[in-house]
């Protein structure tokens, strides 16, 4: 017989296991808002959305496993730092509030915007071999993080207002 505990923790599991292959599937294929010299997708969103929403290893798992596919499938020399960065972002938010809008996860929406694009911009530089390659990859990214943040705010608050993340938390996670 399963203790509580352990129901808990595959019910993390299963829940990780979704948003990462959502976060495989919209960063990858779906949902593409394109702009010069690359594109928005909601595969980000989902990754802060996950971050607010389950206990940090489990939200960094999703998030690496769920971008490190979708860059294995799509982008493949960008796997690796993709595994790291995208497990990164999740620390800046929290699960611990009420509802995915808070103090903290506004913070963390302005950090992740700032650390992706530098993160992201320094692996260019060693995956090109030139410090002339960090601008570019920074202003795009820096572009997607900010398309993600308006994306996931416009989110988060619709989700809150359905109180969706206590009913989760109330009748899923519990």
């Amino acid at each position: 017989m399963k203790t509580k505990s352990q129901n808990i923790n595959l019910k993390y599991i299963v829940v990780s296991g979704l948003f990462a292959a959502c976060i495989t599937m919209t960063t990858a294929y779906l949902f593409h808002i394109p702009f010069p010299g690359g594109y928005i997708h909601l595969g980000d969103v989902l990754i802060y959305m996950v971050a607010c929403l389950l206990p940090t290893p489990y939200a960094a798992a999703a998030a690496a496993i769920g971008a490190g596919l979708a860059d294995l499938l799509t982008y493949p020399a960008w796997c690796l730092p993709t595994l790291v960065i995208k497990s990164c972002l999740v620390f800046f938010f929290t699960s611990r509030a009420p509802t995915f809008l808070c103090k903290r996860n506004y913070v963390g929406l302005v950090l992740a915007s700032v650390f992706s694009p530098a993160a992201y911009g320094l692996c260019a530089v060693v995956l090109y071999g030139s410090i002339q390659s960090f601008w570019p990859q920074f202003a795009g990214t820096a572009i997607q993080s900010l398309g993600n943040g308006v994306i996931f705010l416009i989110v988060a608050r619709a989700v809150d207002m359905t109180h969706l993340k206590q009913q989760m938390e109330k009748h899923v996670l519990t």
